[in-house]
């Protein structure tokens, strides 16, 4: 689950990490009302929404005077703004966050995430901040600085001092400064369930001091039930409407730009069946998974999600019944195309427990379901119909 910027900084202030004074606002005159309180010359007006590059993008303006301030938000308050990472249809603003300007003498990169290679904690950093770190990790690798967490010593001082040398930081001021920020970002990490911890930039003022001038946190989705403070600063306007709908019914959804919906149990059986699909020239509409406890119920909510995208010219269903019946996945998919309203074609293949009664059942439906023998058959049969609809 991703945070606003204006939550991660409060949230890394309650850590202790030095970050500007700033407001959030939901409409122009709160924006000009929050640069008042918080007085100065120059203030900061940015755009929030759950996506990184947002200065390219025109969601980071600079502000010389109330009215710039009001300029900006207005310019930005109602829009969708679209970056590299929200994707054409970019993300809708609905707040901006007023924060004072900084002094900036420096700018580093600082974040923390988990290595699935060695499966601990690693702490990240270069001395080329404020820009996009993969780029900076393609062309200069060499500029990235990286140590990773024994669980059983936790964070040691000498690996954050490891990394205020390689940053360049000096004195022992700053750096004691630099070890307290990378100490309190652990805390917060573990603390909180985080997956992603990232500061970019981490700014070195005129005065020498370390400052987190940006801040992204996105918070482990599967730990939601005992976060509960974090769970309340979900914002459902910054995600995809359709995923949203499915994680009500508990179904693992991802929207994608193709026409053939997929209805499979299991991640890895439903990457391998989008894999045939294009191996067969066809494009997968969506990626949905139902999950091993597949329920009549939920397959009738399946499909009604993904008939929701105007997109999606024919349905493959497949199912391998471990643990689910697949005689039960067969009563949904039957329930489904009596009651939803199915005009597309649907292909669906069978295996497992019970699935020879599941293609019965399919067989005596009357329905217009094509049965598939295997999944090569089914990615064929499906990518034809859609042809045919087409």
């Amino acid at each position: 689950m991703n945070l606003h910027e204006y939550q991660a900084k409060g949230i890394l202030a309650s850590y202790g990490i030095p970050v500007p004074d700033g407001r959030v606002a939901a409409s122009v005159d709160e924006a000009v009302a929050a640069a008042q309180a918080l007085g100065g010359k120059v203030w900061v007006v940015k755009a929030q929404v759950h996506a990184g590059g947002r200065g390219k993008a025109g969601g980071v303006k600079l502000a010389r005077d109330l009215e710039q301030v009001r300029a900006a938000a207005a310019d930005m308050l109602g829009r969708r703004l679209v970056t590299k990472q929200t994707g054409p249809a970019g993300l809708p603003v609905e707040r901006v966050y007023v924060e004072c300007g900084s002094e900036i003498e420096r700018e580093l990169y600082l974040s923390l995430t988990l290595n699935r290679e060695c499966g601990r904690i690693a702490v990240v950093a270069s001395a080329s901040g404020g820009m996009d770190i993969e780029e900076v990790a393609h062309r200069t690798p060499e500029q990235i600085l990286s140590v990773t967490v024994h669980p059983a010593t936790g964070l040691e001082p000498f690996q954050c001092r490891q990394l205020a040398f390689g940053l360049g930081l000096a004195g022992p001021k700053q750096i004691e400064q630099f070890q307290s920020i990378v100490a309190g970002l652990y805390r917060l990490y573990l603390e909180r369930d985080a997956s992603l911890i990232e500061i970019n930039p981490l700014i070195v003022t005129g005065t020498g001091g370390l400052v987190a001038l940006d801040a992204k946190l996105d918070i482990e989705a599967n730990a939601l039930f005992r976060q509960k403070d974090m769970a309340a600063l979900r914002d459902p306007g910054q995600e995809d409407p359709m995923e949203r709908r499915a994680s009500e019914h508990d179904l693992n959804y991802v929207s994608l730009d193709g026409n053939i919906a997929c209805m499979v149990n299991g991640a890895g059986l439903a990457m391998a069946t989008m894999d045939l699909i294009k191996l067969h020239g066809g494009r997968p509409a969506n990626f949905l998974d139902v999950g091993g406890g597949a329920t009549s119920d939920r397959v009738t909510a399946a499909f009604q999600l993904i008939l929701s995208n105007p997109q999606v010219r024919a349905i493959l269903v497949n199912i391998f019944g471990g643990i689910v019946r697949c005689d039960l996945i067969a009563d949904g998919v039957i329930n489904a195309v009596k009651h939803v309203g199915v005009t597309v074609p649907v292909v669906v293949r069978l295996e497992g427990t019970n699935a020879k009664v599941a293609r019965e059942r399919l067989a005596q439906s009357g329905l217009a379901i094509i049965a598939a023998a295997d999944l090569t058959d089914a990615a064929k049969k499906v990518i034809a119909a859609t042809r045919k609809a087409a």
